[in-house]
């Protein structure tokens, strides 16, 4: 299990080094959180199980009007960016950018972080 963890820390770390990234997480599809890397610990559990529902709801919704299963979702604020991407059937990646970062290579980036989480967690 803690070779898993250092696995899941190690995706977590390259995720949060690239530009614009502010913090980062991994939890499980419903909600409860694996690891993070957010300066504030404060709220990381509360916003893990709020991210899992918001992805939840937006794979209801689309599945709804026959969209198919969405990607990722995206919440941009006057702070910042929250993105909350799919990482297979048992997870989920959470990310925070700032607000005035492209979403370019953040998105490719966390696009392979989801692939390698789901990899790992399978």
């Amino acid at each position: 299990m803690s070779d898993t963890l250092d696995m899941v820390d190690k995706i977590l770390a390259d995720l949060k080094n690239v530009g614009g990234v502010m913090a980062c997480a991994a939890a499980s599809r419903d909600g409860l959180l694996i690891r993070s890397l957010m300066q504030n610990e404060k709220y990381v559990e509360s916003l893990a199980a709020m991210s899992a529902t918001m992805l939840g709801a937006a794979e209801t919704a689309t599945t709804h009007v026959e969209m198919g299963i969405p990607t990722r979702v995206i919440v941009e604020s006057d702070n910042g960016k929250l993105i909350v991407t799919g990482a297979g059937p048992k997870a989920l990646l959470i990310l925070l950018a700032n607000k005035n970062s492209g979403l370019g290579l953040i998105l490719l980036e966390l696009d392979k972080s989801a692939q390698k989480l789901k990899e790992i967690l399978t």
